[in-house]
């Protein structure tokens, strides 16, 4: 970190980590084929969860306008809905359906986070620009172009998740989606080098939300919205810089007001690798459960001891978890939890459901499911222990495991095997069997919303990825909102270099 004179007028040269991202942003080229193919599982997957959100009135209610009758006529539009909005607003709409079942991508490392929450600012951008370009006689952007984009918000955020752990400094991740989705919006809205610099100042100067609502004994529905709030920061910084407001070159490093000081307790960010598309290609699924990602092998393991322990509930003397110490850290809960929140960031909540009911759904973590007493007389029975093996797997880049173990001690001296997972479905190690699983995911949520014609066409265009990419991203915006498209199959065109 550089030296300053606190009172020196002379602006200096923008700090190195935020011209590196601009760098990235403007000039690197994606050319990895795998980065591009899990790319596009991803985006299908987040439209998956938000059609799934739309089943859940206090997600709903999020939706729309800023306030009543702010509709912006030929503006972004909301997937499975009515709206159309600026692009703000409509990232914000979109985060929040992407986020609001905890059921999208995550990566995990010394920060956690899930990276598909960018394209809540990336398709609200993308399609704002694509009707503004097609009613001034010129062409959307393609659904390839907003992977390219979408994987490079997913490098942003999770490199600098591998050695920066904002939670522990008590800011919560979506701090990282607000930076990557800020530099990608402003390249987007046709900022170059310096505007990418601009507006990423302004999002640290912004500091970051505390992570208040993720914990006992605060814990609410505000980490369901907190990206779609992210997302539409990001955009407000990127449309301002774009039209040339002023930028602050050293928000980081300054001494007393830059973000290191103030909120990184003074340590400049540590980095493992140089930006490419290592996070795209690494990122994990959420393909099986909707729950907290550090407890997805908790709940296979539990699931596959629900024939051993359902008939003998009332003669467990305790249940032993092993996990990873961040997940001990964030979902390790004792004592009453409040809501919907509470549970799904509950280890032993995600672990007693299965091993009672044999399933785990979103509508398990209910007032109503959550009063059957059985649940938190197992849970009174859980002992949670950190395996330092599951630790450090977590943070090896070669592996990135998620490890968990599960086994059940009951009062005749009696025990279950112990039940050990590494990896979930949605790990790079599974790939091969959860896409199918992402796909059906897709096919069943979007079936729920839209007019069969629609569906049809969307499920063909899923199924051949080049006829995907070249579709313009308009089209792609009408057919999740139920209003046809006529150039769904229009020809394939360039699309511009990531």
């Amino acid at each position: 970190m550089g030296q300053f004179d606190i009172r020196s007028t002379v602006r200096p040269e923008p700090d190195p980590p935020m011209a590196e991202i601009a760098d990235y942003i403007v000039d690197y080229r994606i050319d990895s084929r795998e980065a591009f193919d899990t790319a596009r599982y991803v985006l299908l997957d987040s439209l998956a969860c938000a059609a799934l959100a739309m089943d859940h009135k206090e997600c709903v209610k999020h939706l729309g306008p800023l306030v009543a009758g702010a509709d912006m006529p030929g503006g972004a539009r909301v997937p499975f809905t009515s709206h159309a909005l600026d692009p703000a607003q409509a990232a914000y709409n979109i985060g929040v359906q992407i986020r609001w079942l905890d059921f999208n991508d995550t990566w995990l490392a010394a920060e956690w986070g899930h990276p598909s929450d960018n394209l809540g600012a990336i398709l609200a951008v993308a399609d704002y620009l694509g009707r503004k370009a097609e009613r001034e006689g010129g062409k959307a952007l393609t659904v390839r172009e907003v992977l390219g984009h979408a994987i490079k918000a997913h490098e942003i955020q999770g490199c600098y998740a591998l050695r920066n752990s904002f939670n522990r400094v008590g800011l919560d991740h979506v701090i990282l989606v607000r930076l990557a989705s800020t530099a990608v919006s402003t390249r987007m809205l046709g900022g170059g080098r310096d505007e990418v610099i601009t507006a990423i100042s302004h999002s640290w100067i912004d500091n970051g939300a505390l992570r208040t609502y993720r914990h006992a004994p605060n814990t609410g529905p505000r980490k369901s919205w907190a990206a779609g709030d992210a997302c539409r920061r990001a955009v407000i910084h990127a449309l301002n810089a774009v039209k040339g407001v002023v930028g602050y070159p050293s928000a980081l490093s300054v001494p007393t007001w830059g973000f290191y000081d103030v909120a990184f307790e003074g340590k400049p960010f540590e980095f493992e690798r140089p930006f490419a598309s290592y996070v795209m290609e690494n990122v994990l699924f959420k393909i099986s459960f909707p729950a907290e990602f550090h407890a997805q092998t908790a709940v296979e393991c539990a699931l596959q001891l629900h024939d051993q322990v359902k008939d003998r509930l009332d003669q467990v003397e305790r249940i032993e978890l092993e996990t990873q110490e961040a997940a001990i850290r964030i979902i390790d809960k004792t004592g009453p939890l409040a809501n919907y929140a509470d549970r799904d960031h509950c280890l032993q909540y995600m672990v007693a459901v299965p091993l009672v009911f044999g399933r785990l759904v979103a509508t398990d973590y209910s007032d109503a499911v959550a009063a059957d007493p059985r649940l938190d007389a197992l849970r009174d029975r859980m002992v949670v222990k950190e395996n330092p093996r599951f630790t450090r797997d977590y943070f090896d880049p070669d592996k990135r495991y998620i490890g968990n173990s599960v086994q059940a001690f009951f009062k005749d001296g009696t025990a279950t095997a112990k039940i050990s997972i590494d990896y979930p479905m949605g790990h790079r190690k599974r790939r091969a069997e959860a896409i199918p699983l992402l796909m059906a995911k897709f096919e069943a949520a979007v079936r729920t919303k839209l007019p069969a014609d629609d569906v049809e066409t969307l499920l063909a265009r899923a199924g051949d990825p080049e006829r995907l990419d070249a579709l313009p991203v308009t089209a792609f915006m009408a057919l999740l909102t139920g209003a046809g498209v006529s150039n769904a199959d229009s020809d394939l065109y360039e699309t511009r270099i990531f």
